[in-house]
């Protein structure tokens, strides 16, 4: 019996033919990839395979951008914070920044791109108080005002690919060249682009996929002098940064931008900021220039008779797949590293696609793939993760990346891949790309909305965050239940209202970032709107600090429907009489184990009313309230974990008012999930822990049983015959 293949992409190398194809047999792969660093040769290219290879559109020519530095990428940096002791005050503006990466650009007039800034009281230095020292990268303030603290912001060249820099150290790819970067906003590097892929596609006729990895712009990440990363953002616009991008947006939109536009106050414009009204021109601005240049590489590639995918990493910025322009490009496929079940809904769920397609963990690289280290720990956990994902929305197709050969030496971790890549494939042929049951809509709502569609809370791509890890968890523990799950903005309830098919909206945050939302809450509209749906019937859950701003002698701007305020110091003299706990409530029943993470100090009940599900230290952690017709739920922190998942579960079907579906393809473990599909007629009990589980599933009719699932194990039946619930 030949064994089931397909939906499976294997990296390969040069020299590792015969070892391929035994690979090629155990895990069921129809196609194979190079990976940065590695090539394939021409034995293992024709092999009975599709052939995936990286192209790199803006790096691997040194040869032509030697010849023009003054093309590279560039950025706006900001010097260290210098303190005045003196008059005079000299910053070296590179004191903190790895000098192997980046260039000062001094080809740009300084006093017209680069502002100096009194950080004490927020004022620009006056152009004739400082001057550039080329020598040494430093710039000189006159008359400064002493103890006052300086920063210098100014634009820099990018001479080293970060992307590659990582690899290289990472690797330690001490012989390879450092691979200098280019920028398609320029012409000699704009032409060279084109006209370099065109030959490509005709000196490479065997390759069937282009992998695009990715476009133009790098995300944000700088390294400090020790090498050491500095600051990553993955949502980061710093590196799209030119002159001519900059003078190209002032005569379209009929204003200049500064470099504290982008520095930010050290911020750099991260995804937790929220966002000013002109960043968010210049990410569209620069989306809509990145789509044009984009689909001019998508037409040649199809034009071969090739498929286009892109990877989504990389330089992907300006090529935002939840943004108005990616329907444009045409690309046939998007491929993205799953860190766990939100990544995997990141990707899964992108529109204008073919298919999607996940690179699973571990990457085949040293850094893991050492003698004494088990690869198989990180493999499982990044399984289970993902499979909950896949189980309501999955990737069409699955791989992996890095040396083959590494992998190749650790028999027990290619056993188990074996054995998920079977199981992939059996998902799929049970799913027939049918829709799961799902039991409500929820509308997460922050200042991003769609555009970031599975990215809120995100620092650098599905890597821990103290601050926040207490509301990435939200987006975990949604990305494998029965609902659907949309993102919307402040803007879009403004213009649009609330649509009536949603049952619970999210907000969630600390307070003045882009998720909390931060002022807008003092737009009175907002929460007129707000208000109204709650009263009527709608559900609210916040966490953290939900529409919190000091305003009106409020901190939390929809109180009356939480039922709950932070203590924020003011009203201390006021005493706070509710704090007798619920027993026996919806939301926390059968419940005896959750956390709050971070949590969140200082909450109080408003009135007796409130539902107090727990309460200590002197304060709320978890709290329902009636509002209206309506119902709103508060919880301090919300880290992933299974019972955390389930009790987000509980309190959205409480705040829906829901309560009597909740038991519709159900499992009382909350270490187990049932997911059901009614078009296929089949539905899966999992096992997501890493130990043997017993539950109770409830059917789609009511109808209980017993299940015992080994550790990871999947369990499919067929939906008995009958009206569903």
């Amino acid at each position: 019996m030949t064994k089931p293949a397909g939906r499976v992409t294997l990296p390969s190398e040069e020299g590792f033919v015969e070892e391929t194809k035994a690979m090629m047999e155990r895990w069921g792969a129809d196609a194979i990839r190079d990976s940065d660093g590695t090539a394939l040769d021409a034995e293992i290219k024709a092999l009975d395979a599709k052939i995936y290879t990286a192209y790199f559109p803006t790096r691997g020519h040194n040869e032509f951008i030697e010849e023009h530095m003054e093309e590279c990428p560039q950025i706006y940096l900001l010097s260290d914070f210098t303190m005045a002791r003196a008059e005079e005050l000299v910053i070296d503006l590179l004191q903190s920044y790895y000098n192997e990466q980046l260039d000062v650009d001094y080809i740009h007039d300084p006093k017209t791109y680069w502002q100096v800034t009194d950080r004490t009281t927020g004022e620009l230095v006056p152009e004739q108080d400082w001057k550039v020292q080329r020598e040494g990268n430093k710039v000189v303030i006159q008359h400064t005002t002493l103890w006052h603290e300086y920063s210098v912001s100014f634009l820099a060249y990018i001479k080293w690919d970060p992307v590659q820099m990582y690899n290289h150290i990472t690797n330690d790819w001490g012989d390879k060249p450092h691979e200098i970067p280019f920028d398609v906003k320029q012409p000699h590097t704009n032409a060279f682009i084109y006209d370099t892929m065109k030959q490509w596609l005709q000196d490479n006729p065997e390759v069937d996929v282009v992998r695009f990895t990715t476009f133009f712009y790098q995300f944000s990440l700088v390294f400090n002098q020790y090498g050491k990363e500095k600051f990553v953002d993955w949502f980061g616009y710093g590196a799209s940064v030119s002159v001519a991008m900059m003078e190209d947006f002032r005569k379209e939109k009929g204003y200049a931008l500064t470099a504290e536009d982008f520095v930010d106050q050290g911020y750099y414009n991260s995804s937790f900021r929220v966002p000013t009204k002109t960043y968010l021109e210049y990410v569209d601005f620069v989306s809509r220039f990145v789509s044009v240049e984009t689909k001019k590489l998508v037409d040649l590639v199809h034009e071969s008779k090739k498929e286009a995918i892109m990877f989504l990493g990389d330089q992907w910025i300006g090529v935002e797949p939840y943004g108005p322009y990616f329907a444009s490009i045409g690309l046939d496929a998007v491929v993205g590293s799953v860190g766990d079940g939100t990544t995997l809904r990141m990707i899964s769920d992108i529109p204008h696609v073919k298919y999607t397609e996940g690179r699973f963990l571990p990457y085949f690289f040293p850094d893991v793939f050492f003698e004494g280290n088990d690869p198989v720990v990180e493999a499982k956990e990044n399984w289970l993760t993902a499979r909950r994902a896949i189980l309501r929305k999955p990737i069409d197709r699955m791989g992996y990346g890095g040396y083959l050969s590494l992998a190749y030496k650790f028999p027990e971790f290619v056993d188990y891949v074996e054995k998920i890549t079977d199981e992939f494939r059996d998902i799929h042929d049970h799913i027939q790309q049918t829709k799961p049951y799902t039991g409500m809509k929820v509308a997460v709502l922050n200042c991003w909305g769609a555009l970031r569609t599975w990215q809120a809370f995100t620092v650098a791509h599905s890597l821990y965050s103290k601050q926040a890890y207490s509301y990435y968890g939200i987006l975990e523990s949604l990305s494998g239940m029965s609902v659907d799950v949309e993102f919307i903005s402040f803007g879009d309830v403004l213009e649009n209202g609330i649509d009536p098919s949603i049952d619970v909206i999210i907000n969630a945050g600390d307070v003045n970032t882009a998720f909390s939302g931060g002022e807008v809450w003092k737009n009175a509209r907002l929460i007129e709107l707000l208000r109204e749906w709650v009263y009527s019937g709608g559900g609210l859950i916040g966490v953290g600090e939900p529409t919190a701003v000091s305003h009106q002698g409020r901190y939390f701007q929809l109180a009356d429907c939480f039922g709950v305020d932070k203590e924020t110091g003011f009203s201390l003299s006021t005493d706070k009489y509710f704090t007798g706990q619920t027993d026996g409530h919806f939301i926390t029943e059968g419940m005896t184990k959750y956390n709050f993470g971070e949590s969140m100090k200082n909450v109080y009940a408003l009135h007796g009313g409130v539902d107090i599900l727990e309460y200590s230290g002197g304060e709320i952690h978890l709290s329902a309230n009636q509002a209206g017709e309506g119902r709103a739920v508060y919880i301090a922190g919300l880290p992933y974990s299974p019972e955390n998942s389930r009790l987000l579960m509980r309190s959205l079907y409480y705040a829906a008012g829901k309560e009597a579906e909740l038991h519709t393809w159900y499992a009382d473990n909350p270490y187990c999930e049932v997911h059901a599909y009614p078009g296929s007629g089949m539905y899966a009990v999992v096992n997501n822990s890493h130990e043997v589980q017993s539950t109770a599933v409830y059917d789609g009719q009511g109808n209980t049983s017993s299940v015992e699932l080994e550790a990871g194990g999947i369990l499919w039946q067929p939906i008995r015959e009958g009206k569903l619930r």
